[in-house]
């Protein structure tokens, strides 16, 4: 076997172990699943596995970070275009609903894990935040949103989510809670922030 071809396959077993270690990792939980349980399922030895990953952390992180990359590209894909406060929003929520078993689990446990990975979590957020901010600052200028910190607005919608996520069992039991309730939640955020809402509440 050539040079070229051996660095193929440790990238190619790499990579199936990332693969392997994030279907497991949201199934059993960031802190739960073992290293010994991922080899088992992608059909290599346990030794293997550290011959990559020095240390259970260390595939750990490579998940994690791996998980933020995508995630952070799939927001500029759904949201890249711009456009109004909504399309932001359902773009969040479409964005976290296809990786919302390993997403749920690391808000959950995000205070459990390494700083990396709650570095990577900040990642994404912010990256969603950057879009919600430009499609809210044109709305507040059109006068279409009512006027409020842009932390404050991001916070607040990033704030409903989460709490209905980390207690998907009560919500949507054996089931996607965004696909059950993101709808729902996305009208229920938007009649906040609308001017008319500050109307109501007086």
């Amino acid at each position: 076997m050539s040079e070229t071809q051996r660095e193929e396959q440790k990238r190619r077993t790499r990579t199936l172990l990332i693969e392997t270690a994030f279907q497991l990792l949201a199934r059993d939980g960031l802190l739960a699943a073992r290293t010994g349980d991922i080899a088992k399922a992608a059909g290599v030895s346990h030794g293997t596995v550290f011959a990559h990953f020095p240390t259970r952390e260390a595939l750990l992180n490579a998940v994690i970070e791996e998980f933020g990359l995508r995630s952070v590209r799939r927001l500029h894909q759904l949201a890249g275009g711009g456009g109004s406060v909504r399309a932001v929003l359902t773009a969040h929520l479409q964005g976290m609903k296809e990786y919302e078993a390993f997403y749920t689990r690391l808000v959950a446990e995000a205070r459990q894990l390494p700083e990396s990975a709650r570095n990577t979590l900040l990642m994404i957020h912010s990256a969603a935040s950057h879009h919600l901010s430009r499609a809210a600052e044109a709305e507040m200028a059109a006068g279409t949103l009512r006027p409020m910190p842009l932390h404050l607005l991001f916070n607040t919608w990033l704030g409903l989510v989460h709490y209905y996520l980390v207690n998907g069992p009560l919500f949507a039991p054996g089931g996607s809670v965004l696909e059950r309730h993101g709808p729902e939640l996305l009208e229920h955020y938007l009649k906040l922030i609308r001017p008319d809402a500050a109307e109501e509440g007086r």
